[in-house]
């Protein structure tokens, strides 16, 4: 089981896109620098969510995935 980023950006976004795919029964890893970096000292890093799943779902995920992309 390999993990596979699919999304980095903005937490809003970030969100937004990991409801739509979980509504369709994928789990999601959601990593976020943002908060890393502001409890480590380093202030706030700009787009710096970052969505994963198992790679073995892509095909199930990929068309919300770029129905979402196209809506932004």
């Amino acid at each position: 089981m390999g993990m596979m980023k699919i999304f980095s950006g903005s937490q809003i976004l970030a969100s937004a896109l990991k409801e739509k795919i979980e509504e369709i029964g994928v789990e999601v890893l959601q990593k976020d620098n943002i908060q890393s970096a502001r409890l480590g000292g380093f202030g706030n890093l700009d787009l710096a969510v970052e969505l994963f799943i198992d790679e073995r779902h892509f095909g199930k995920v990929a068309e919300v995935v770029e129905k979402f992309r196209m809506s932004i």
